[in-house]
């Protein structure tokens, strides 16, 4: 059981240093990375030439506590996207590369990219 794990991490490990190396983001153009946990979806805009958080956006935010948003779902993950793409339309920030990390690109993380993209964020 224990061994099925470390495999399974492993290969997670490899496939989001696979995707990671062919996307690197800089001040105008910064990485989107998206992070799933059991209950919530978080995404950051990251300037890997600083190894600098532009800006950043979840569930967890207290803008989505009030409304029914606070939890994972494709509602809340378009949410999430298009106030991250807000943030960075008032940092002056119309590009971005996509990051999926070990994700599949679909379901959540095509929503939240869907968000960003109807706000205006290029990628």
């Amino acid at each position: 059981m224990i061994n099925d794990l470390m495999k399974r991490n492993e290969r997670r490990r490899r496939r989001s240093f696979r995707v990671r190396k062919q996307t690197k983001g800089s001040a105008s153009k910064p990485r989107l990375s998206v992070f799933k946990s059991n209950r919530h979806i978080c995404a950051q805009l990251i300037d890997d030439d600083k190894g600098f958080t532009i800006a950043s956006a979840g569930t967890i935010m207290k803008e989505f506590q009030d409304k029914k948003l606070d939890r994972k779902s494709k509602e809340s993950a378009r949410q999430v996207g298009v106030r991250l793409a807000e943030i960075a339309k008032e940092k002056q920030i119309q590009q971005a590369v996509f990051d999926r990390g070990f994700n599949k690109y679909h379901g959540l993380l095509a929503e939240v990219a869907n968000g960003a993209r109807e706000t205006g964020l290029q990628f």
